[in-house]
């Protein structure tokens, strides 16, 4: 399976590697990497939690181990700025098991050739079929190869909106010291109200 969308030139690809272990040790999943040359050369790095909704404090524990990493390996030549971010809510679509985990959520992709005489499809995500990324358009359900895949991200809508908010929700439940203490047997939090 090609990690283009992960990583799309060469040195994002080499970044890729170093950085992959790191994340993945740590609990989270690399979404995408970018080294982007202008008059500043900074280093763009997408995370997020295999359920979603990565918090700050993540954020900020994920830059300061790939900082360290990235000082040792030295893979880049040029003064850089490291930014590690989240998703966001209209997230890119870089590995095939997004498309599978945002189902039912409008999509737009684009591929490298033209596909039918089009290299832009926008849709409902329909799943995934094989190495097949399956996409409700006008004319019906079509299958693009992964491998074609040249960009493709959620489109923002209220019902995306609406999955995110539950999904920090949730994440945020979690990240609560005292979550295991307050929690009775029936399942409701004991103290005052």
């Amino acid at each position: 399976m090609s990690n283009d969308l992960i990583a799309k030139a060469a040195i994002d690809r080499r970044l890729a590697e170093i950085i992959t272990p790191v994340i993945e040790d740590m609990g989270f999943e690399l979404v995408r990497v970018r080294l982007m040359s202008g008059k500043n050369t900074i280093l763009q790095i997408m995370a997020d939690r295999p359920e979603g909704g990565i918090e700050v404090d993540d954020l900020a524990l994920i830059n300061q181990a790939i900082g360290t990493v990235l000082d040792v390996e030295d893979p880049i030549l040029d003064e850089y700025t490291l930014e590690v971010s989240s998703p966001g809510i209209d997230r890119p679509l870089t590995r095939l098991k997004d498309f599978d985990m945002f189902e039912g959520y409008e999509a737009k992709i684009e591929t490298d050739e033209l596909i039918d005489g089009r290299r832009r499809f926008k849709g409902e995500l329909a799943g995934i079929d094989g190495n097949e990324v399956l996409i409700n358009v006008e004319e019906g359900t079509i299958g693009l190869n992964f491998d074609w895949l040249s960009d493709a991200k959620l489109v923002l809508t209220d019902e995306l909106i609406k999955e995110m908010l539950r999904q920090r929700k949730a994440a945020g439940a979690l990240n609560e010291e005292d979550f295991d203490e307050v929690q009775t047997d029936d399942g409701s939090a004991e103290g005052e109200d």
